[in-house]
């Protein structure tokens, strides 16, 4: 062994175990993601702020939604693309870009929930409460809306980080695809009840948070559309709210099962495909589900290649 394997802190990653002949498959696929969850939801950012007619809140909280993703995926599945070629035992990572890695994985994670409760919020205001919806969304709530979403995720995330980062070390070995809190506290022989228990109740928090503020969100908007006899307002509420919810169940499923595989060692092989699937199936739902579902969205989408097949005649 070099001198660098001996080297504390530079630590060995799991990654996925993928045969040398589905080496190359699996690379092509994920590429192909990667640049589709770019593509896209940089697309949809970009068309956003171009259009004047989508500066709705709506379409400006979807954008911190599409931001995340592009964020998510591109500290993740650029170093898996990187490890597909790379011996099992030569896949490493320092400490330190670990430590960043895991913070940004959290903080990808948790935004996830944070950004689609604002969402939500935003669904329940224009439905439930109509007349005062435009005063009350303004570009200020929408501003205060994006910066409580990151900020609150920011501050919890740093919390769970600190108390990982003062343990020692006596393991090196990440029995993951890529780094996250769960992963770097294990590499400790202390004892680590502090961080089960705050990482645990974080995760609760944030998902109780979420599916609680949802539940109650959608029960009202239900209850509004069915006294309602406004059979326009119940269309535009049932696509905008089914599309939200669609995205938002994928992603409680996969925060759900990522977090229970986590406590059973056994199933690591499992644990890291389903976060790898997570972590470009979501980006790129995100921009199919809204990017084709929401009507205003698709009409500027067709519009702007229909303009570009006639400039090209």
């Amino acid at each position: 062994m070099d001198n660098q394997t001996l080297n504390a802190d530079i630590l060995i990653l799991e990654g996925l175990k993928v045969t040398p002949q589905s080496s190359i498959p699996a690379f092509i696929l994920l590429l192909l993601m990667y640049i589709f969850i770019m593509v896209s939801n940089i697309g949809l950012v970009v068309l956003i702020f171009m259009k004047r007619s989508l500066h709705q809140p709506m379409y400006l909280l979807f954008c911190n939604m599409s931001i995340n993703e592009v964020f998510g995926a591109t500290i993740v599945v650029p170093h898996i693309l990187r490890d597909l070629f790379v011996a099992d035992s030569e896949r490493y990572i320092h400490y330190i870009v670990c430590v960043v890695q895991a913070f940004c994985v959290n903080l990808y994670g948790g935004a996830c929930h944070t950004i689609l409760m604002t969402m939500t919020f935003d669904r329940y205001m224009a439905i439930c409460n109509p007349l005062r919806y435009t005063v009350i969304m303004t570009n200020g709530m929408v501003v205060k809306l994006s910066v409580a979403a990151w900020v609150v995720v920011l501050v919890m995330v740093s919390i769970m980080l600190s108390i990982t980062i003062r343990l020692s070390r006596c393991r090196r070995f990440i029995d993951n695809a890529h780094c996250d809190n769960a992963s770097l506290f294990k590499l400790s022989c202390e004892d680590v009840i502090i961080n089960h228990v705050f990482g645990l109740s974080y995760s609760l928090l944030l998902l109780g948070s979420s599916i609680g503020s949802v539940t109650l969100t959608y029960l009202k908007i239900a209850a509004v559309c069915l006294q309602s006899k406004n059979k326009t307002l119940n269309s535009k509420a049932l696509q905008t709210c089914a599309t939200h919810l669609t995205l938002y169940i994928i992603l409680v499923w996969f925060a759900f099962i990522i977090i229970i595989l986590h406590r059973f060692p056994h199933l690591s092989d499992y644990r890291k495909v389903v976060t790898t699937v997570g972590e470009v199936a979501l980006p790129a739902l995100n921009a199919v589900i809204y990017g084709l579902q929401i009507k205003e969205i698709r009409q500027k989408i067709v519009t702007l290649f229909q303009r570009k097949g006639h400039l090209q005649r």
